[in-house]
């Protein structure tokens, strides 16, 4: 039985009672942002207001229009499967279920304003459901890979001191087998048609929970969510984001690259647990009215992608450029797409080559943009704007983006440095709020009057910037930000393995891949280096999320150091790229 079998059954059911309307405490004197206020605002030609709740100013005020007349009639989600399952929510049903759904996490599970909630769910209407919930109640809610494996979801809920998480069947083993240890833990949300001892039933508490619930008037920097992030050292760390962070700075995002109105449908590719999936498939496409597509694939499969264009009425199409370099090994000539218009990549450098041969088989731009979880889109390539193919276009508003040096002065044009925002007076709202309980870190992102990045670039005259390379270790792989700390740590838990160093490494599709410099243990160094080689990829795979273990692997006698002792992964990498 599919978890969504119960859709048609209770949609009637759900829909009897129309949603209604409500209100914050102040709402005689309250008048509705409209996308123009909320443009304004993150050009920072207007303030920030005092509050604000994406779930009330901006969600329940597209419902509005859906009853007036003054949106389309698009679904605001739209969700299928492989095997024929379809889900369709109106803004007007999404307000309603949402509300039963926030009902459900605060009477039922009670949660508290201010409480964080780990959501490890598969790409379901669940999610979305979820999601929203929380924000209508000020929760804060932390997205998680189902591909996360025991250290990583035990590591999540003890340093966010999670009180609940929301999960479906894929992690339940995993959650019951550590939560002794996560003793901030205090509930556990099944979604799932089944029930489990110790769990709490979403589906079971969600059909009797009411739909009345008045939106909690969060304030506009208030946290909101919080997002895992990958560094070169040390374990993930904990970026913050406020309620206005994600939900207002993603408009111009969402207008002048995503190039959105409410006649739109998009399809997001990213994994629901990263940044990319909160500014395509969440705040930017609902900020603009625009309707959110989702079509759930158990793995990525370049053909089923291919008919899901073909058949569904898709507009705007955003995908790493791993699935677009094997995209066009098809005969795209053999499809006819139903109204895509604008396709846009981004989570790793882009290939000149792909973006020549989608649009010769096509017709139709590859728009690249680049952002970090930190910050959201920092520049890009926007719609009409001239493309210079290997560039990732010029800055996005309302940033004033710069290349500066190791002491923080902007270089000329032409010159190789560290791509940086420019601070005012103010940490900008759009910003992330900090690392949660990581002062350290959050202090080391400034230099001088900068916000750095950590990447290497160059702009040319002309303003557009053009992608070096990583300033630290992180590895870009098929749009994933992998942390060669986590790889490595995982390595040397293997008695074959004496030391490790991971870098990227070339690949035709990928981009980047993960590769490992092993130096073996003695006893293992007469061992068959194919046999070992798979061993240890295996290894990886279960010791943290699949996606992070070495695709290359090489047996080295000794790693390159400092006097330190510290092991010099710039080489290795240098070397692997032909840097040397």
């Amino acid at each position: 039985m599919k978890a969504f079998s119960h859709y048609q059954a209770f949609r009637f059911l759900w829909l009897a009672r129309p949603p209604g309307r409500h209100f914050h405490r102040d709402h005689r004197l309250w008048a509705p942002l409209t996308t123009d206020d909320f443009e304004a605002i993150h050009r920072c030609e207007r303030p920030l207001p005092k509050n604000f709740n994406f779930a009330w100013d901006v969600l329940d005020q597209w419902s509005l229009k859906e009853k007036t007349g003054e949106r389309p009639a698009n679904p605001a989600l739209w969700w299928v499967n492989n095997t024929g399952d379809e889900v369709k929510w109106s803004f007007q049903e999404l307000g309603f279920l949402s509300r039963k759904a926030a009902n459900v996490l605060t009477k039922s599970c009670g949660l508290k304003r201010g409480d964080r909630v780990s959501v490890i769910l598969p790409p379901i209407p669940e999610w979305w459901l979820v999601v929203v919930a929380c924000i209508r109640t000020g929760l804060v809610f932390m997205p998680g890979t189902t591909q996360l494996t025991l250290k990583d979801i035990l590591y999540r809920l003890q340093v966010s001191k999670a009180k609940c998480i929301v999960a479906g069947e894929e992690v339940v083993p995993v959650v019951e087998s550590i939560e002794s240890q996560c003793p901030h833990l205090k509930t556990k949300l099944l979604v799932s048609p089944h029930s489990r001892k110790g769990w709490l039933s979403f589906q079971e508490l969600y059909r009797s929970a009411s739909a009345e619930h008045s939106c909690v008037e969060t304030a506009s920097q208030e946290p909101m969510a919080i997002y895992f992030t990958s560094g070169s050292t040390g374990f993930p760390k904990m970026a913050q984001h406020s309620q206005s962070s994600l939900a207002i700075g993603y408009t111009l995002t969402g207008k002048y690259w995503l190039d959105l109105r409410p006649s739109n449908v998009m399809w997001n590719l990213s994994d629901n647990s990263w940044i990319k999936a909160a500014m395509s498939s969440l705040f930017a496409p609902w900020l603009l009215g625009a309707c959110v597509f989702v079509h759930r694939m158990p793995q990525f499969d370049p053909d089923t992608l291919l008919d899901t264009l073909t058949r569904y009425p898709i507009t705007t199409l955003c995908a790493a450029p791993t699935v677009y370099r094997m995209l066009v090994q098809k005969d795209l000539q053999r499809y006819k797409f139903q109204k895509l218009q604008h396709c846009l990549t981004g989570g790793e450098p882009l290939n000149p080559e792909v973006v020549e041969q989608w649009k010769q088989q096509t017709g139709l731009q590859l728009y690249e943009g680049y952002g970090q979880t930190e910050v959201g889109l920092i520049c890009a390539n926007e719609k009409g704007q001239e493309i210079k193919l290997g560039s990732m276009g010029k800055r996005m508003p309302p940033y004033d983006v710069q290349i500066i040096d190791e002491k923080g002065n902007v270089l000329p044009p032409g010159e190789e440095g560290e791509i940086a925002i420019r601070l005012k007076s103010t940490w900008p709202f759009c910003f992330f709020s900090e690392y949660v309980d990581n002062p350290e870190k959050t202090a080391n992102t400034v230099r001088g009057d900068f916000y750095v990045t950590g990447d290497r670039a160059v702009m040319d005259s002309d303003g557009y910037f053009w992608f070096v390379c990583r300033n630290d270790d992180v590895i870009l792989s098929s749009g994933y930000r992998i942390g060669p700390f986590e790889v490595e740590s995982a390595l040397l838990e293997h008695p074959a393995v004496a030391e490790s160093a991971v870098v990227s490494s070339p690949d035709p599709i990928r981009g980047e891949v993960v590769k490992a410099f092993v130096v073996l243990s003695k006893p293992f160094q007469s061992s068959n280096p194919e046999k070992l080689t798979l061993e240890l990829q295996d290894h990886v795979k279960k010791s943290t999320a699949p996606y992070k273990y070495p695709r290359k692997v090489e047996f080295v006698q000794e790693l390159p150091k400092t006097t330190t002792g510290k092991i010099k992964r710039n080489v290795l990498r240098n070397h692997e790229w032909g840097r040397t």
